[in-house]
């Protein structure tokens, strides 16, 4: 194989980098194009053991492969794991239990070379949730060991690249199961499962892991979020009284968020939790007030109605897209008050992080794409929208890392184990309420760009009391100076030359770099004409207050629901519905019940058995 790279390669390695130089940064005005692996020991000339660096980063590393310099957490990690796994009365099973962007993949990358080194293994398998976690944990794999990873992904197991190491996704595992397992049989493997909580013991994932690997040498087991929303216990472990993960302490290494932040490997997290008063007018005219605070209180036959009371919840209302008469996402709905915030605080943390971004996490399709038209309308910019339904969305994942785009819209693809470094500010509106999903996503945003990072993530959530629950235990994590929201910070980072600089600088004194002002966002007193910011609760001038009902109809209300627009039915109702909504229709006209009739001409039919079964129990 040649040495050099050809030009179309290293135009592909330039584009990759986004012309920055892979070790240090620097803007590339040109670049050598360097092999990962040298090609004096073997390395390919390949665009995966290429990275564009500047020219004195290049002759610096000469034909030496990049040296990780590892967090202490890691040395004592790899120290301890390597102790358990060769030592006489360890085990097989190494629990490596860190926070969110702490650096596992790292850790477990050098501890396979430590073992591959050592002997004790030939081969390495890595299970990863998604197929752009598998694309990290391959780049990151090969910064480490210099070894390339064959990829097998999706139910269908198909194969990318090279390698004699794999790195496979949980649904690739149950396609190829006996694949795997032959692996294991005829080699001394070492597994890393990533995520682990994915493998509960009755799931078919975890049945497969517990067969494909039963003969593996040594089994890594990564996790941050260690306990599933369903309660099942995963594969290898046990739990103990205490809901813990039952595992020996010498073969177990634990490093929480609250530790993470104080040694500066994480961000700390400012919770804002946004308030909002919804006005839900019924068709008879009533209005019913509910908030974060104050369930809707229905009376009469209404109160019997579950679906309902369930439609009127905080959280659906807050979930629930509101457009003008132009049909356009209303900026002025709760939704757009979520935004205005978010995007005030990313300003604002751009004057630290230049290229700072921020995450949406949509409850479904539909409302992520109204909240990336809102954050077009409120910002002016066009955000990436990516969901399971898209073509290329773990591209538009990847460009996203790589640019300087400001916002990024997500149903369920940005969560475990996507690495997006530069993302500070979470609007967090998710489908699933579990504990599991909340720190996942709050891990998204508390990764750190280095030692002099002084930023903060922020995270935009509705006052709702499971998502507080949670906020709570997170806040309680860190210690009190973490999380004093008044800390104030008197330098700020240059993003070129990483120089410190004075708060208030609007250049860097070493290099010239120009940081962008931060642009105030404001908005009109109704009573007084005044400007305000955008992120206070009343007018500065007058003192009227800016909090408002955000009015939504029955019929907005209804449209997101559970089963059938917010009716949680069963089989049977619905059946019922269905074969006598004449006769119910029929029923409830002859009853005379004014606000009845009205619900019966906005419900859908499918509702009616209930409705039915309502008027019976009332005879």
């Amino acid at each position: 194989m040649r040495r050099a790279f050809s030009r179309r390669q290293r135009k592909i390695l330039q584009l990759v980098s986004g012309n920055q130089c892979a070790i240090c940064g620097t803007h590339l005005k040109d670049f050598h194009a360097d092999h990962k692996r040298p090609f004096s020991k073997g390395g390919d000339t390949l665009i995966t053991n290429g990275q564009a660096l500047c020219a004195s980063c290049n002759l610096r590393k000469g034909d030496r492969m990049a040296e990780i310099q590892l967090r202490p957490w890691q040395s004592d990690a790899t120290k301890k794991a390597l102790g358990w796994l060769l030592g006489e009365d360890g085990g097989k099973h190494f629990l490596i239990n860190a926070a969110p962007g702490s650096g596992k993949t790292i850790c477990a990358s050098v501890i396979a070379q430590k073992l591959i080194g050592h002997g004790s293994i030939e081969r390495v398998i890595v299970i990863a949730p998604r197929k752009e976690v598998v694309r990290q944990w391959c780049d990151d794999f090969a910064k480490v060991t210099g070894r390339t990873m064959l990829k097998v992904t999706g139910a269908d197991a198909d194969m990318e690249g090279y390698g004699a190491d794999l790195c496979a996704t949980w649904a690739a595992i149950e396609g190829l199961l006996e694949g795997f397992q032959e692996v294991c049989d005829s080699t001394n493997t070492l597994v890393i499962c990533d995520e682990h909580h994915h493998a509960a013991i009755e799931a078919a994932w975890g049945r497969g892991a517990d067969g494909a690997f039963a003969n593996a040498k040594h089994v890594i087991v990564l996790t941050g979020t260690p306990i599933r929303s369903d309660g099942q216990e995963p594969v290898w472990f046990a739990y103990d009284d205490a809901g813990q993960i039952d595992h020996p302490k010498d073969g177990t290494y634990t490093l929480t968020y609250g530790d993470a932040v104080d040694l500066g490997y994480c961000r700390p997290i400012t919770f804002h939790r946004h308030e909002g008063n919804f006005s839900v007018t019924l068709p008879d005219g009533e209005a019913i007030s509910v908030s974060g605070a104050n369930d809707a209180e229905l009376e009469g036959r209404l109160k019997n109605l579950q679906g309902l009371q369930q439609a009127l919840e905080f959280y659906r209302l807050a979930c629930t897209p509101k457009y003008t008469d132009k049909g356009r996402p209303d900026p002025d709905s709760y939704q757009g008050s979520m935004l205005e915030w978010a995007i005030a605080q990313l300003e604002d943390l751009r004057c630290d992080v230049p290229n700072a971004g921020g995450l949406v996490i949509a409850p479904s399709i539909e409302i992520a794409e109204y909240m990336a038209e809102l954050i077009e309308i409120l910002d002016d910019e066009k955000p990436i929208l990516i969901h399971s339904q898209m073509a290329n969305a773990d591209q538009k994942i990847k460009a996203f890392r790589q640019n300087r785009k400001k916002w990024i819209v997500s149903v369920a693809m940005i969560s475990e184990g996507v690495d997006i470094k530069r993302l500070r500010v979470l609007v967090y509106l998710p489908n699933s309420q579990t504990e599991l999903s909340f720190r996942q996503a709050m891990g998204r945003v508390v990764r750190t760009l280095g030692p002099d990072d002084y930023s903060r993530a922020y995270v935009v959530m509705p006052t709702h009391r499971t998502f507080e629950q949670y906020a709570r235990r997170v806040e309680q994590e860190m210690s009190p100076d973490q999380r004093d929201q008044r800390q104030t910070r008197s330098h700020k980072l240059c993003p070129i030359c990483e120089e410190q600089c004075e708060r208030s600088a609007k250049e860097c004194p070493s290099c010239g770099y120009e940081f962008p002002g931060g642009q105030p966002r404001y908005k009109t007193c109704d009573q007084c004409d005044k400007q305000n910011p955008v992120n206070v609760e009343q007018c500065q001038f007058c003192g009227h207050s800016f909090k408002h009902d955000f009015e939504v109809n029955l019929n907005e209300a209804l449209r997101v629901g559970a089963i059938v627009r917010g009716m949680d039915l069963d089989e049977e109702e619905v059946v019922e519905g269905e074969k006598y909504k004449r006769n119910i229709s029929n029923d409830i006209l002859r009853s005379g019940d004014e606000n009845l009739i009205r619900l019966m001409q906005t419900i859908p039919p499918e509702s009616w058995g209930r409705l039915k079964k309502l008027l019976d129990d009332n005879e």
